[in-house]
């Protein structure tokens, strides 16, 4: 029940309501948020795979793992505050700042969701960027890397106005 004093659109603020989630501009906007950041995190993930497998190709996987991850994040914030420099005017190191703040939650549901999606796909197994199922599991990874963070970003952009990546 609405109370007298309170505006009706003030309980599409509120998650626990129905109309919360019911924002279309609201959903392009995390969604081309968390496809930057899709971008950003698979740059640093897949570019240090491919590397490790190609010139230390004996690497443990869960080290070969930590290192995709780490060059993830560290290739999401790059983007990001480079987004923000040149497309908000930021200062070089505000805009390392946001960059962190803001994302640093959805990269890392991101990284996680995409790496234990790629070794369940793969069994653990070191496949390599010549063999098909490499890519199959890559595009089912990515699709799932994407998914995981977007009802997070969704909910930060509606709730308290911020945003993964100025998109």
């Amino acid at each position: 029940m609405i109370s007298p004093t309170t505006l009706p659109h003030q309980h599409q603020t509120t998650p626990g309501s129905g109309l919360f989630w019911r924002d279309r501009s609201a959903w392009k906007r995390a969604a081309a948020n968390t496809f930057t950041c899709l971008v950003g995190c698979s740059i640093g993930d897949l570019g240090a795979l491919i590397y490790i497998q190609v010139f230390y190709p004996g690497t443990p996987l869960l080290l070969t793992m930590a290192i995709a991850m780490t060059s993830g994040l560290a290739t999401s914030i790059l983007l990001e505050t480079t987004i923000l420099r040149l497309r908000e005017g930021f200062s070089w190191r505000r805009a390392v700042q946001v960059a962190f703040s803001m994302s640093f939650i959805s990269m890392l549901g991101m990284e996680f969701a995409t790496n234990a999606t790629d070794f369940f796909l793969t069994g653990g197994l070191k496949i390599g960027p010549g063999e098909a199922w490499f890519w199959g599991a890559l595009a089912i990874s990515l699709v799932v890397g994407f998914l995981t963070p977007l009802p997070y970003n969704y909910y930060a952009l509606k709730k308290h106005g911020k945003t993964c990546h100025g998109a």
